[in-house]
C-alpha cells in the first residue's frame, strides 16, 4: 500500500471496528475523504469498497468468537448505572476531549431544563476508542469532571465514583486519584458490530431520560 493508501485504510479500520457507522455511511465518508485528501487519481471508489467490505467481513467472523459479556457490553452497563448515580456518561462524545466537554454541557442543559443537575460526568471521545480498537496494547481512557467546577476535591470525588463503577463491572483500572488525569481501563477491548437495530449509544437524550426519572 502506498502511504495515501494507508492512511485511508486506517481510516476505514477505525470506522468499521468502532461499530457505530453503517457501511453506507462509512463508504460515504471515505469518498469524502479521498476527495478532500485529493487522492482520487492514486485511489479508486473500487479500492476503498474492497477494503471496507473485507474489514466488515473479518470483524464479523472475529465476533463469533467473543465472550460475552464483552468489554463493550460491561462498559455500556457500567454507564447506564452511572446515570442511575446521577453522573452523565457519554459513549463516543466528539473527537476530542473539548468536543466532549461540549456534549456534556448540551446534556447538563437539558437536565436542567428537567430540573435536574447532575453531580457529575464522564466520557470517551473518537480518539480514545481508537486506541481501544488497537491490535496490540489496547486500552481506554476515561475524562471524568463536574460541570462549572474548578474546585480539585469535586473532581476527585466525581472520579473516585466512576472508578468504584467500573470495578464492580470487573475492569482493572489504572488512575493515580487525581483531578487531573484520566481513568484507564489497561487492556480494554472494544468489541462492536454496527447494527440499526441495536440501541444508539450516541442518542444522548436516553442519558437524560435516564437521569430525569
Amino acid at each position: 500500500m502506498t502511504e495515501n493508501e494507508v492512511f485511508i485504510y486506517e481510516s476505514i479500520f477505525n470506522q468499521v471496528r468502532m461499530g457505530f457507522l453503517s457501511l453506507d455511511e462509512i463508504q460515504e465518508n471515505i469518498l469524502e475523504e479521498i476527495e478532500d485528501n485529493e487522492f482520487a487519481d492514486e485511489i479508486s471508489e473500487e479500492w476503498a469498497f474492497d477494503k471496507i467490505r473485507e474489514e466488515y467481513q473479518k470483524l464479523v467472523a472475529e465476533s463469533k468468537q467473543w465472550k460475552s459479556p464483552t468489554d463493550t457490553e460491561r462498559l455500556i452497563k457500567a454507564f447506564d448505572e452511572l446515570g442511575d448515580e446521577n453522573i452523565v456518561a457519554l459513549h463516543n462524545a466528539g473527537y476530542t476531549t473539548t468536543d466532549g466537554e461540549y456534549e456534556v454541557v448540551e446534556v447538563e442543559r437539558e437536565l436542567q431544563e428537567n430540573e435536574v443537575e447532575s453531580d457529575g460526568y464522564c466520557f470517551y471521545h473518537e480518539q480514545d476508542l481508537a486506541r481501544a480498537i488497537a491490535i496490540e496494547n489496547p486500552s481506554l481512557f476515561i475524562a471524568f469532571q463536574k460541570v462549572d467546577n474548578s474546585d480539585d476535591a469535586t473532581t476527585i470525588e466525581v472520579g473516585k465514583v466512576v472508578a468504584e463503577v467500573l470495578i464492580n463491572n470487573d475492569f482493572k483500572i489504572i488512575w493515580n486519584g487525581s483531578a487531573k488525569t484520566k481513568i484507564e481501563i489497561p487492556g480494554f477491548r472494544w468489541q462492536k458490530i454496527f447494527d440499526e437495530d441495536a440501541r444508539d449509544l450516541q442518542d444522548y437524550s436516553e442519558v437524560v431520560d435516564r437521569m430525569v426519572q
